[in-house]
């Protein structure tokens, strides 16, 4: 097994240096064919005679530069789609040939060609975004096993096993740093561009890259359900969902295509009947009519912006599932957060623990801490550091955790209860006090009050930026939260807010957010389990994927990679950027066609402005593609 894995790594490592210089041939090979039809276009030009020496050149350039004109036109045949650009270019140079035109089809070819390469070129760079992004995928895992260590595929790595990261590797499955401490490159999968310190006791995801330390790791997450595996399959599925534009685009060219052949035939027909123009020149504006009309600029420029998007969008730390949640997260006019992890920072810190009722400090910690052992809380996390002592798997007697509401749970012999004021309420048991400055946390011992602990959590430092910056884009914001209102209404003072919602369940959150959308274009923002139902039912869900839980992750339809609020920003700028320079293509594309197809039509426009007016209108169409890279 190990010598088939060395073979296979050495014929990858083959034929990724092959690709290049295979690459770089067929550029050659491409820009040899266009240099030699130039050379050979303009001496037969200026050969002012007309015989079959000239004739036989032409039609040979011709075939060489239409050659995958005239492949893609009967491949596209075959598989019965008969309209399409390579059959309006097909008809248009087999036409001109047909009418004594010849110059003017190889003309026509050779432009084309031009055309083609440098969109080509525009594509590759573009493609090349999304390409850097899949090969965050790592090649290996060093196991460590029985003292030694393995070179494995990162899918044969289990969950707790451990790995050895060196210096220059990138780490190929999450898990928890063991040993060693090294600065980490977090670019690839975050955006960030200031590498951080990482040492032991840190989680780390798969696909950044080990700068300077050696680390080991025990595995988290099986590869399949690593962070890096779902950014993968995020981007593979972001490809097939298309955005409105594009879907029109689409069906434009279905029907656009046959329209424009069908138009040029009437044309063809019947103008001689209609006027003294004779049949041949009537074919040869019809010809210029399908070399004007083909939809190239229409049907490149406008994915190809989208792709470019969502490649700008990946290499700012930013996964959007798909270009339709691109576009319509250009036309959101309210944006709601969670509250917790969310708009604050998520790091909960036990502040005071207030006891009653005879039970001692110590006791409701050690209880509180056991009750939440099984919970992912952040509140729980929070109570168990605060008691300070490592916990071993703990017996349940009984065990339910209630999302937004507490825990309840029965340990050597004691029921314990603990969770907000609501939770107390709905289970009819007596308290001294609901309240108290900050979070509050209740806890019940065998049905009477044992007391509350106070928890802190700050708001994130970049969230008022942002929602100044909302406003100016006219957007409005709120907040939804299962927290007490007392607290809600202080951060939605402090923010600015123009709504919140407290106490509310997950449900609750998902009915708030179903109403705001009978009047809004809504985006909810969350990070945990009990936001995916208001995330699923908003417009566009967005996911903060650092700190998020997998459920928020899997219901959103955007993935905010380092939980930095101030991408959302980035964001919408990308977005409002990308719909306007689609729009700018359309209306240039559909504006300059026209002029040209009058012309072609009064016989003003040849066959050569034609081309220029086809390829020209699609390059400046792809250049202005390229400014999304800019954003």
């Amino acid at each position: 097994m190990k010598l088939n894995r060395k073979k296979l790594c050495e014929n990858c490592k083959n034929n990724s240096k092959l690709e290049e210089p295979n690459e770089k041939n067929n550029n050659l090979k491409e820009i040899l064919i266009i240099l030699t039809s130039s050379i050979v276009l303009l001496i037969t030009l200026f050969l002012n005679t007309k015989n079959s020496l000239k004739t036989l050149i032409l039609i040979i350039s011709y075939l060489i530069l239409a050659e995958p004109i005239i492949k893609g036109a009967i491949k596209n045949f075959l598989k019965g789609n008969f309209f399409n650009e390579h059959t309006l270019m097909t008809l248009a140079t087999l036409g001109a040939i047909i009418i004594d035109e010849i110059p003017e089809a190889v003309a026509v070819a050779f432009l084309y060609r031009i055309g083609e390469f440098l969109q080509n070129i525009s594509i590759k760079k573009s493609k090349q975004r999304i390409k850097e992004i899949l090969e965050l995928k790592p090649n290996y895992a060093n196991l460590k096993k029985e003292g030694s260590i393995l070179k494995v595929k990162p899918e044969d790595v289990k969950k707790e096993d451990i790995i050895v990261i060196k210096p220059g590797e990138k780490v190929p499955l999450d898990g928890i740093i063991l040993k060693g401490e090294s600065i980490v490159d977090t670019s690839p999968l975050t955006g960030e561009s200031t590498p951080r310190l990482y040492k032991k006791g840190d989680e780390i995801l798969a696909g950044v890259i080990n700068k300077d330390g050696l680390l080991e790791i025990k595995v988290t997450r099986e590869y399949k359900e690593s962070s890096i595996s779902k950014i993968l399959n995020l981007i593979e599925k972001a490809k097939e969902r298309k955005a409105n534009p594009e879907k029109f685009i689409t069906k434009f060219s279905k029907y656009y295509t046959p329209s424009v052949i069908m138009s040029a035939i009437a044309f063809a027909l019947g103008m001689p009947l209609l006027s003294d123009i004779s049949l041949n020149e009537s074919v040869y504006r019809a010809l210029v009519l399908l070399v004007i009309s083909c939809p190239c600029a229409l049907v490149i420029s406008v994915p190809l912006s989208y792709f470019i998007a969502l490649g700008s969008c990946s290499k700012n730390g930013i996964l959007v599932k798909g270009s339709n949640f691109l576009d319509t997260i250009s036309n959101v006019n309210f944006f709601v957060f969670d509250k917790t992890g969310t708009l604050t920072e998520g790091v909960f810190k036990v502040k005071d623990i207030v006891n009653f009722n005879g039970f001692s400090k110590e006791e409701i910690i050690e209880l509180s801490a056991f009750a939440e052992y099984n919970s992912n809380h952040p509140i729980a996390k929070a109570i168990i550091d605060y008691y300070g002592k490592k916990i071993k798997d703990v017996e349940y007697e009984e065990f339910q955790e209630k999302s937004g509401l507490g825990i309840k749970a029965k340990i050597k012999g004691k029921s314990i209860l603990i969770g907000s004021d609501r939770f107390l309420h709905e289970n009819n048991i007596s308290h001294q006090i609901c309240y108290s400055e900050g979070t509050t946390v209740h806890v019940v011992i065998n049905n009477i009050y044992a007391g509350y602990f106070t928890i802190s959590d700050e708001i994130r430092k970049e969230v008022k930026e942002l929602i100044n910056t909302l406003k100016e884009f006219g957007i409005k914001t709120g907040m939804l939260t299962g927290d007490r209102k007392v607290l809600a209404e202080s951060i939605s003072k402090n923010l600015k807010l123009d709504f919140f919602k407290a106490e509310l369940l997950p449900h609750e959150k998902a009915k708030e957010i179903e109403n705001l959308r009978k009047k809004y274009k809504v985006s909810f923002v969350g990070d945990g389990i009990n936001d995916a139902a208001a995330i699923a039912t908003s417009d566009v869900g967005i996911a903060m994927g650092a700190m998020g839980q997998d459920a928020a992750i899997e219901s959103s339809d955007i993935v905010v990679m380092d939980d930095n609020l101030s991408k959302i920003k980035k964001l919408i700028k990308i977005s409002k950027k990308t719909k306007r320079i689609v729009l700018t293509n359309i209306i240039l594309a559909i504006l300059i066609k026209a002029i040209f197809v009058y012309l072609g039509f009064m016989g003003i426009a040849k066959m050569w402005e034609a081309i220029f007016a086809d390829m020209g209108v699609s390059i400046l169409a792809i250049l202005n593609s390229m400014r999304i890279v800019k954003s």
